[in-house]
């Protein structure tokens, strides 16, 4: 008897993180479900994710990143300033490449062109782009794309260009944290999630929890990160998301849509791989940290792996943040001027 869809994903992603354990490959929690349930899904194995659980995952990582917000981070804000501002320029520039790709060299329509560039958040990118017209299963094979071949790429590069290990420390273990720690932990990761979602934030999953756990942490009331186990489990529900993400997908789409998406990527890459060097070269990141801070993919994926190699959790997150804010507060509005010019 076949197991249902749901059972059969977290088997396979199971079976995933347990073969990349075995064989010490790198962040095999979050690697190992991504590829299984990757081919699961290419091969037409019916996958389906688990959205409650998914989103419960990304609180964890809110957590993490908002005790990361110290005291000592904020005094460093104003040596960001530039670095900052060198990421709204950047976002700029990757509407100006990106959307001419999508519509000359892809021939994509104008909207969803234009969304398909914008390296926001998935969940955003697709509801601006339905709202505008656009094609939704486009918008999510070309961002589902971006962040994973960009999550997969990552790891290499920064194991052989800058040398550093992917076996940091994420957490303590549950069993050295207080538990009063861990309910506080809790209670920030309900009510952050839930408050943010009230309140219209978008991404209320990471971005609430990040806010009340770095109020928490500003205070000295929260002094631990997340331990190791919840960000373990948070790595594979998130790699299993990536792959289920592929359910379904026709050889047209895998042919067009998503080959459109990897050459996306690439000229991403060259583009990433420019703005780190000058950034480095400036003296204004150590390269580490500007590479994971100008990479465009997924912001609960850089986090993971910000946390993986002991990066300087504060400064990549806050960059990323800016990132979101700019794409998902400017993109409706550019897109409008910009079709609207089109007409």
């Amino acid at each position: 008897m076949s197991l249902p869809p749901r059972l059969a994903t977290i088997a396979i992603a199971a079976i995933g993180a347990a073969v990349f354990w075995a064989l010490k490959l790198p962040l095999p929690f979050l690697f190992g479900p991504m590829c299984t349930c990757l081919i699961a899904a290419l091969t037409g194995v019916p996958l389906k994710g688990i959205n409650v659980v998914s989103t419960s995952a990304r609180t964890v990582l809110g957590i993490a990143v908002g005790s990361a917000i110290t005291v000592d981070l904020m005094m460093k804000l104003p040596d960001m300033s530039v670095t900052l501002g060198i990421m709204v320029a950047y976002i700029v520039l990757i509407a100006i490449i990106g959307v001419p790709f999508f519509t000359r060299v892809c021939g994509f329509d104008r909207v969803t062109a234009y969304f398909s560039a914008m390296p926001g958040g998935l969940q955003d990118m697709i509801l601006f782009g339905q709202e505008a017209g656009g094609n939704v299963r486009a918008l999510s094979l070309i961002h589902v794309t971006r962040v994973l071949v960009i999550v997969s790429i990552a790891p290499f590069v920064l194991t052989e260009f800058y040398g550093v290990s992917l076996t940091g420390a994420v957490g303590a273990p549950v069993g050295d944290i207080p538990p009063a720690q861990l309910v506080l932990m809790v209670v920030i990761a309900i009510a952050g999630w839930q408050g943010g979602e009230r309140l219209g934030l978008f991404g209320a999953a990471i971005l609430g929890p990040l806010i009340l756990g770095a109020v928490a942490t500003l205070l000295g009331i929260l002094t631990f990160r997340p331990p190791a186990e919840a960000i373990f489990v948070a790595q594979f529900v998130i790699g299993m998301g990536l792959g289920v993400s592929y359910t379904g997908i026709t050889a047209s789409e895998l042919r067009h849509i998503v080959l459109s998406g990897i050459a996306f990527v690439i000229v991403l890459a060259v583009m990433a791989a420019g703005i780190t060097q000058g950034v480095v070269a400036m003296g204004l990141a150590d390269p580490v940290e500007a590479f994971l801070a100008f990479s465009p993919g997924g912001q609960a994926e850089m986090t993971v792996l910000a946390l993986a190699v002991g990066a300087d959790l504060g400064f990549v997150v806050l960059h990323h943040l800016v990132r979101m804010v700019v794409v998902i507060a400017g993109a409706p509005v550019a897109a409008r001027i910009y079709l609207d010019e089109k007409e």
